[in-house]
């Protein structure tokens, strides 16, 4: 069994383009918000927060609408089309109002960037379950990691294509002493790159037949049961798969609120407690993400090898033990050492191990007709995580020391260790092979 690397590859573009347009959003905007329109960071903040409050709500139901959509293009291909041009439409309008409110500042153009923004974080809504459902319908269950690993990849290099095209257009160099500067460029590239990451889904992925050819693999291998038939027909899921369920949900939902506050609150941790520059701290964070890149396929490969919920939990593990290491470095010293860079690396690792593995247990407890509303309820527990946990570790944060950032974060994540062990569903049987080297020949 082999995974088609050339048809996830081009099933991950669809989220290249989600990646891509959210690392410009989590960017732009807030310096838009703060800088043209001078609202302040806690205004700011609650427009900011706006995305992953809809989230929990759009996400869910419109992979679950997108399940029970028959559309001749298929069941997600739709919700991607409609959603990525209305979205790239949107966008551009942005910072249209950004430049007009610098030009000639009035209410209207406020409060016109404000609904645009609610219209446009509808729109990305609309499509984000049903883009990152594409992968698991047409991918075989026991190679879903890989599959999985893949797609977290293209993501990386939708953000990647925006740094660069960010850092081109806006070094320090033509930046520096204006009064205002105009995004405009930046935000037709990234539209460019979602169109582009769009034609070639709608070209090149034929979901119909893929989806027929994933329904035959299914019933010449059938897999554990998700379901079992009640007396009137309807089928419902076993009491101990759904418990499985829950437990990997709170799972999810305790290891993000972990992660996100290290990621949300850092930069300020850093150079408040370690006396570390911005750049300095930024850095800490980016050595984690190229651990968690170069880690997607290696851990995808030993997942197969050794099982999803083993992975996820060796991950979880490491994850809570970096964070606690990192708070017994800070109760010794009060400055950063560069040999804490391996530290940040590690957590790289650990996180890939979690978030790799993560997203196919959940699809694997259903059966193929909810694998969109699924993977809504995957997002809605990360969302809320994400929505919460800023809010809380900031509190802690200035109310109690800002030395509680790391015990914070390690509480979580070893919480979700332990509710990790209480998930017996979800994993595929290891797949076999002849020699290690093996677990690399993937299909083109």
């Amino acid at each position: 069994m082999k995974l088609n690397t050339k048809l996830t590859i081009l099933v991950g573009f669809a989220f290249l383009s989600i990646s891509s347009f959210w690392q410009m959003y989590d960017n732009l905007v807030p310096l838009i918000l703060t800088k043209t329109f001078d609202i302040n960071e806690t205004f700011s903040g609650a427009i900011m927060a706006a995305d992953n409050i809809l989230a929990l709500f759009l996400l869910p139901l419109f992979g679950g609408i997108s399940d029970r959509c028959n559309a001749r293009m298929g069941k997600r291909k739709p919700f991607i089309l409609v959603g990525t041009i209305a979205a790239v439409i949107l966008m551009m309008g942005l910072p249209i109002l950004d430049n007009s409110y610098f030009a000639a500042p009035a209410l209207w153009k406020l409060i016109s960037f404000i609904v645009l923004l609610g219209f446009l974080l509808v729109a990305m809504g609309t499509y984000r379950s049903p883009a990152v459902a594409l992968m698991p319908d047409v991918t075989p269950k026991p190679l879903r990691s890989k599959g999985n690993a893949i797609i977290n990849l293209m993501g990386a290099v939708g953000g990647i294509l925006y740094l660069i095209a960010n850092a081109i257009l806006y070094s320090k160099s033509r930046t520096e002493g204006l009064e205002h500067i105009n995004y405009q460029p930046l935000f037709i590239i990234v539209g460019i790159i979602m169109l582009i990451a769009l034609a070639i889904i709608m070209l090149f992925v034929n979901e119909p037949k893929l989806r027929r050819k994933q329904e035959e693999y299914e019933k010449e291998h059938p897999s554990e049961d998700v379901t079992v038939e009640t007396i009137d027909g309807n089928k419902k899921m076993p009491k101990a798969v759904k418990k499985s369920l829950v437990f990997l949900l709170l799972s999810v939902a305790f290891w993000y609120i972990g992660y996100n506050a290290i990621t949300t609150w850092f930069s300020v941790y850093a150079t408040e407690v370690w006396d570390m520059a911005p750049g300095e701290a930024s850095m800490c964070l980016t050595v984690a993400m190229a651990g968690a890149i170069v880690s997607y396929i290696p851990v995808g490969v030993v997942a197969s090898r050794i099982g999803r919920r083993v992975t996820i939990k060796f991950g979880a593990a490491l994850l809570a033990l970096c964070f606690f290491t990192a708070f017994i470095y800070t109760v010794i010293f009060s400055y950063f050492h560069w040999a804490l860079y391996i530290l940040f690396v590690l957590v790289g690792i650990a996180w890939a191990a979690i978030n790799v593995n993560s997203l196919p247990m959940v699809v694997e407890m259903c059966s193929s007709a909810d694998v969109g509303k699924f993977t809504g309820y995957y997002y809605t527990f990360s969302m809320a995580a994400q929505t919460i946990t800023p809010v809380v570790a900031g509190f802690l944060l200035s109310n109690i020391s800002y030395k509680s950032l790391f015990p914070y974060a390690t509480v979580f994540v070893a919480l979700s260790f332990v509710t990790m062990c209480f998930v017996k569903h979800g994993d595929t049987k290891p797949v076999g092979k002849k020699s290690l080297l093996e677990n690399f020949d993937i299909e083109d």
